[in-house]
């Protein structure tokens, strides 16, 4: 695994964002409250293009990923490996965060998987795929990309 890149970051900054990072996999939502009203970027991402959003969803923290989503965090935005926020959350079978990132407009068909191939994959379409043919963000996020 390569080291993460900093460029000239002092070591203090790069230990505060280990500490964001974290706060966002463990659901640490009065943290990240904190540092999103001090203007922390709300796609801030990790050296493996994972948003905070991506890992309080994968990590099943639903009030966190509305939070995040509330403060200008993009649902659709895939990390290095083309995943989306809620084809983790399909993987992981977080339903509330599954809901959470649908009303968020998340886009059920965006992604590699994308999260309707994960409800297929993992046989939960007789759950799942009527809320995904019906999402408010289902299609409009082709050609987002990740930056």
């Amino acid at each position: 695994m390569d080291p993460p890149r900093t460029g000239n970051l002092p070591p203090e900054a790069i230990a505060l964002a280990g500490r964001i990072f974290d706060a966002a996999r463990q659901g640490n939502i009065d943290m990240l409250r904190q540092a999103l009203s001090a203007r922390l970027p709300a796609n801030m991402t990790n050296e493996k293009g994972d948003t905070l959003l991506m890992l309080a969803a994968y990590h099943g923290h639903a009030d966190l990923v509305k939070l995040l989503i509330e403060h200008g965090a993009d649902p659709n935005r895939v990390n290095d490996r083309g995943q989306s926020p809620l084809a983790g959350a399909v993987f992981k079978k977080e339903d509330a965060v599954i809901d959470t990132l649908l009303q968020g407009s998340a886009d059920p068909e965006h992604g590699t998987p994308s999260a309707f191939n994960c409800i297929s994959m993992f046989k939960l379409d007789e759950k799942w795929k009527t809320k995904f043919e019906e999402a408010p963000g289902r299609g409009k996020a082709h050609g987002t990309m990740s930056s």
